[in-house]
């Protein structure tokens, strides 16, 4: 019968799928040894802290400083795409280049008022 031959198929299917995942545990369970010389960890830019508070306080920091410069990166990228967007709506004549400085100064100005911002932020950290 025909019905016997399409069955070998799926099993053979089956057998190698489960030999590359053999496979694959056994290569995730022989490379655990190669961790054996990591490097530490660095302490964080104020310094370890005199206990796990203080050095937990210094991580949260450097995480502050990290979410401002993130911050600080998206509301550049915004501004850069909306100026894109006019200088396309100005070579298709739906905008002047007049509009265009405009975007580009007052994109420019809230960029350098969110970085001065962020800088006031960072000392009162």
């Amino acid at each position: 019968m025909n019905l016997s031959r399409g069955c070998h198929r799926p099993l053979a299917m089956l057998q190698e799928t489960c030999s590359k995942a053999l496979l694959a545990g056994l290569v995730l369970l022989s490379s655990t040894l190669a961790w054996a010389d990591l490097p530490t960890m660095e302490a964080p830019s104020r310094g370890e802290g005199s206990g796990l508070i203080d050095t937990i306080k210094n991580y949260a920091y450097d995480g502050g400083i990290l979410l401002g410069l993130l911050i600080a990166t998206l509301a550049f990228l915004g501004v850069a795409w909306h100026s894109l967007t006019v200088y396309a709506d100005v070579q298709n004549q739906r905008k002047t280049w007049k509009d265009l400085g405009a975007v580009v100064g007052v994109g420019a100005l809230l960029v350098v008022v969110i970085l001065w911002f962020l800088t006031k932020a960072a000392t009162i950290l």
